[in-house]
């Protein structure tokens, strides 16, 4: 999607600049600023398309920033955090944040992330036929197919699968999955999901110990490849 417009906020001179210099080369108009403040007044009165939010800032936190664009817009967003942040990390995505890059971070994995997220945009699908590989997924008739061969899925594996479609290539936290699918009162039963999830790769994945449909973010959730 080039040309998008995208937000970024970090008060690193030398990263920021850096990163302003190879979008914009890459076909993106950027604007950068250095607080959340800033970016909370940018946002308002030019909305970008994509946000790329630093966790630690001076004044209102990333934290903030991130909970404040996401209770008037469904922009995506992509944080980054330094090493050893991962709760702060955690709370970014609970609060709608799309992914993340732990600093330091490699410019074309970078650029791969924005990517993605700008290929997000409108393509979400809340109902309706999926296909994501040999998987064939009627969110409608809540039904799912292997090669043309029907699976037998549980009403809840089902809506683990479905809850994962709606937010393909989005890291989704294993409290936020635990909150929507089974409720507030799950929300911290990690290795009650860990189960489901187990079952339900056995059952989609051709190699359930490689996934290639449900994947794995180290000690944050899970995020669902349609590729």
């Amino acid at each position: 999607m080039s040309g998008a417009q995208i937000l970024l906020v970090d008060d690193e001179p030398d990263l920021q600049r850096m990163l302003q210099a190879n979008l914009a080369a890459r076909g993106y108009t950027v604007t950068a600023v250095e607080t959340g403040e800033e970016a909370l007044r940018r946002f308002a009165a030019h909305p970008s398309d994509l946000v790329i939010l630093d966790l630690m800032l001076p004044g209102i936190s990333g934290l903030d920033v991130c909970r404040a664009l996401r209770a008037g817009s469904s922009v995506p967003i992509l944080v980054l955090s330094a090493r050893g942040e991962e709760q702060v990390k955690v709370q970014a995505l609970d609060l709608g944040a799309d992914d993340y890059l732990t600093k330091p971070f490699g410019l074309d994995e970078l650029l791969a992330r924005v990517r993605a997220l700008l290929r997000r945009l409108g393509t979400t699908q809340t109902s309706g036929r999926v296909q994501i590989g040999e998987l064939a997924v009627d969110l409608d008739a809540r039904t799912v197919e292997r090669g043309g061969n029907p699976l037998s899925l549980t009403a809840r594996e089902f809506d683990v699968l479905a809850y994962l479609i709606r937010h393909a290539g989005k890291v989704v936290t294993h409290r936020l999955l635990l909150t929507e699918v089974w409720g507030p009162s799950y929300k911290d039963e990690t290795h009650y999901l860990r189960v489901f999830i187990n079952r339900l790769r056995a059952k989609i994945e051709d190699d359930p110990s490689h996934p290639r449909y449900i994947v794995t973010d180290p000690g944050v959730g899970y995020r669902l490849i349609l590729g």
